[in-house]
């Protein structure tokens, strides 16, 4: 086995235009590669950490799967851990590397992609020290790029301590006292209790999403959504289009964070100084703590192809854009509720595959 490399090894082309460059070396972008190799492409994985997993390394540490280990598998590879347990951030981390390492994929660190262009009938993807040119392009940089911080946050004063869940790691990392809980998806709620255990927590919720429980009659959560078919419910179907307009809260409840004494609150809609006002007019003076769990944008700036991305949204049919060879891997409902989950990520790089190893163009 061998482990990623450093972008300046030695281009795996040898300077020949590769088959396939795949932008993105996190749980997307490693099925793909899978897929690739299993091929016999030439091809590359660009990634802008300088190790995989970092992504999920950085997170919170309490930070815990809602889905099972028996669904955390990417092709080839079971996840090493017991049926029904969930895995803590690191091990994800550490699954990454080691199925990168056990397939000898050819990954390359340090590599942050700043553009990609079209050139002629292939494409031009530069990092900043080196070029690739290739035929075909896969995107499979996921959707949590850019930490999203709303208006209101710039109105709080400098003395305010601000932390968006991304850089949120636990409870003795922030200043003592009460905390204020922006955001009610599951980041929001599952911060919140956390905090809930050693401190007041007021946590504001600008849209109710509908909680489902972790576990029902003895099975997970994910055993009935497969055994019903849910996960394979399409974006296009009726189902799937107003599923795919609001998530899921999973293994907690409003009830559950109100019994640990968390204080819910309307969307917060303005912040001067230390006092933030809500959607109902009520005010919170003396604001010292915020944790903003408020979501990702996407950032396709770096891309500098026409029709590719309109209106901030990538146009695609299950990942397959209007621009021949191009192609978009673990957006949020790519084609399925799974489309951007570590285990089921799969279905959507094998139909991928499928549209490389033959390509119209």
């Amino acid at each position: 086995m061998t482990a990623p490399h450093d972008e300046t090894d030695k281009d795996p082309a040898g300077g020949e235009v590769l088959d396939v460059v795949v932008v993105g070396g996190g749980q997307a972008g490693l099925a793909m590669a899978w897929h690739l190799a299993q091929r016999g492409l030439r091809f590359v994985v660009l990634e802008a950490a300088p190790e995989l997993g970092q992504t999920w390394r950085t997170r919170w540490d309490s930070l815990k799967l809602f889905t099972p280990a028996q669904y955390d598998a990417l092709p080839g590879m079971a996840f090493p851990a017991p049926v029904d347990t969930y895995p803590t951030k690191d091990p994800v981390a550490d699954y990454l590397q080691a199925y990168a390492a056990a397939f000898d994929l050819p990954v390359r660190l340090n590599a942050r992609v700043t553009e990609l262009r079209g050139v002629d009938d292939d494409f031009e993807v530069r990092t900043a020290d080196a070029t690739y040119q290739a035929r075909q392009v896969v995107v499979a940089t996921g959707p949590f790029q850019v930490p999203f911080l709303p208006p209101p946050a710039r109105g709080l004063d400098p003395s305010v301590t601000q932390v968006h869940s991304a850089d949120y790691r636990n409870p003795q990392a922030l200043p003592d006292g009460p905390v204020l809980v922006v955001g009610g998806g599951n980041s929001g709620f599952q911060i919140a209790e956390e905090l809930a255990a050693t401190r007041t927590v007021e946590l504001s919720i600008a849209t109710t999403y509908p909680m489902l429980p972790q576990r029902r009659a003895g099975r997970d959560l994910f055993w009935w959504l497969t055994r019903l078919g849910l996960m394979r419910v399409t974006v296009n179907s009726r189902v799937g289009r107003r599923a795919s307009r609001r998530d899921f809260v999973i293994g907690t409840n409003r009830r559950r964070l109100e019994r640990a004494g968390v204080r819910f609150r309307p969307r917060l809609v303005d912040a001067e100084g230390r006092t933030v006002r809500f959607a109902d007019h009520n005010l919170l003076e003396d604001v010292g703590v915020v944790v903003w769990a408020t979501g990702y944008r996407s950032d396709h700036a770096w891309i500098h192809i026409p029709g590719v991305v309109r209106e901030g949204h990538v146009v695609h049919r299950r990942g397959v854009t209007e621009v021949p060879g191009l192609y978009f891997l673990g957006l949020s409902w790519q084609h399925t509720r799974g489309s951007a989950l570590l285990g089921f990520v799969n279905d959507d790089a094998a139909y991928l595959a499928n549209q490389i190893s033959s390509p119209t163009r």
